[in-house]
């Protein structure tokens, strides 16, 4: 879940800072570094160590992310992922709900924009200019014109399981949980592979905890929204 190492061409971009005597460590003392490597990750919260999770949306190779939950988590996924240099398309039919964002998101650029579903343009990302495009398009979310590709990742926003749920569940690459009913927290077990107890926690979540899944990596993760994020949003919450 970190982003590109510091071998990428990304990461070797740039202009030089002053040259400082280098640095050494313990091997031992390693595992005190928490800071992940990369510059092109988002920080999506703390785990329950306490220690900062990141997702790396821009990559060479199809991302697909799905989010069961609320609008508040996608939210400020958008915001931190325009943050990182990325561009932003929310693909989205309430837009009313996403219009003071994409006003306050980039100090007057249009790093993130508005879209009708359905109604994305080619985006032309690269890796000079990567787009991250968050679907938000109700239970049934059509498939989409634009889907992931080298530099394009895609986050579907799906409030609850619907019927085209099992489908984005196992074409995701990651996929996150946040709190829902029993019956839908057994259903995501099975086809996630997830064990008992995580089953059984899923309808117990605080607002803001999701459950991130990539394979067999799991991570239980916190999302607190800055002060900005929390003027412009509000806090943590699953239902809107």
């Amino acid at each position: 879940m970190t982003g590109a190492g510091t071998g990428s061409p990304r990461a070797r971009r740039g202009l030089l800072g002053p040259r400082h005597p280098g640095h050494t460590m313990a091997a031992e003392d390693l595992g005190a570094l928490l800071l992940p490597v990369g510059d092109d990750g988002v920080v999506i919260g703390d785990d329950a160590g306490g220690r900062p999770r990141m997702v790396g949306f821009h990559r060479s190779a199809p991302y697909e992310v799905l989010l069961i939950g609320g609008l508040w988590t996608a939210q400020v996924l958008a915001l931190r992922a325009a943050g990182t240099g990325a561009r932003v398309a929310v693909e989205t039919g309430r837009a009313q709900a996403w219009t003071a964002l994409a006003q306050a998101a980039g100090a007057g650029l249009e790093c993130i924009t508005l879209h009708d579903v359905g109604r994305v343009p080619p985006m032309g990302a690269t890796v000079g200019s990567p787009v991250v495009v968050v679907r938000d398009c109700g239970m049934r979310p059509p498939r989409g014109r634009v889907v992931s590709s080298p530099w394009q990742s895609v986050l579907t926003l799906l409030p609850y399981l619907s019927p085209v749920a099992p489908r984005l569940l196992r074409d995701a690459t990651l996929v996150g949980v946040q709190r829902v009913s029993p019956q839908e927290a057994g259903q995501i077990g099975r086809i996630l592979g997830l064990g008992r107890a995580e089953s059984d926690a899923l309808p117990t979540l605080a607002d803001g905890v999701t459950l991130w899944v990539s394979g067999r990596e799991r991570h239980w993760v916190m999302t607190s929204g800055t002060d900005a994020e929390t003027g412009l949003l509000g806090v943590a919450r699953r239902v809107d």
